[in-house]
């Protein structure tokens, strides 16, 4: 199957419960559910603008378990940037972003021109707080990448963590836009500006 150019793959990684899911969907859709349902590969798309075209945001939401190494590779051989997401609840959580990083690397080869977040989530709960935000700091600096903490429950940072990735292109200019639908919205407000609507 030829690649679509138009296509910006974005690929979020991360051990299972730290709420990769909920950072995607609350991003896509808005939305963000309680309870924790295991994802094993779900993929979203988005439109954003893309060297002052548009194109298509696909974002693939991967497992949390190690059960499909083959999904993992092919997943980072097809992305154009990751995610990789801990819970800053969890010490755990972050340890295990390591061998998929090093995976990145592996497959990646010069990651330096790889757009990269190393998202601290859950920054609501610090109160049950594991890894403070200058360990995370610290890992992306090592890791070359940025860095960011958000709530995908509280939808802090959520929409900064997408635009800041894309900023991270060097390659192309990609934006998030305003959704079509809205723009609609917008237009069909201003052409009801001044005009009386009977009810």
């Amino acid at each position: 199957m030829p690649e679509q150019s138009n296509d910006y793959r974005v690929v979020v990684f991360g051990a299972g419960g730290v709420g990769k899911s909920s950072l995607v969907l609350r991003f896509v859709k808005g939305t963000f559910r309680e309870s924790y349902i295991p994802t094993i590969e779900d993929t979203y798309r988005q439109v954003i603008s893309c060297d002052k075209s548009i194109c298509t945001l696909q974002i693939t939401d991967t497992t949390g378990s190690h059960q499909f190494p083959a999904m993992q590779r092919l997943s980072i051989s097809k992305g154009h940037a990751f995610i990789l997401v801990y819970s800053i609840t969890s010490r755990q959580s972050l340890e295990e972003l390591k061998p998929i990083y090093e995976q990145i690397c592996q497959i990646k080869g010069d990651i330096e021109s790889i757009p990269i977040m190393l998202v601290g989530n859950k920054n609501d709960e610090n109160q049950n707080r594991e890894v403070d935000s200058s360990d995370g700091e610290a890992m992306a600096k090592k890791w070359k990448c940025a860095f960011m903490e958000t709530s995908a429950k509280m939808n802090h940072n959520v929409k900064e963590l997408f635009q800041e990735l894309l900023n991270l292109e060097k390659r192309r200019t990609v934006s998030l836009q305003i959704d079509g639908k809205k723009s609609k919205q917008q237009k069909r407000k201003e052409k009801l500006k001044g005009k009386c609507v009977v009810m």
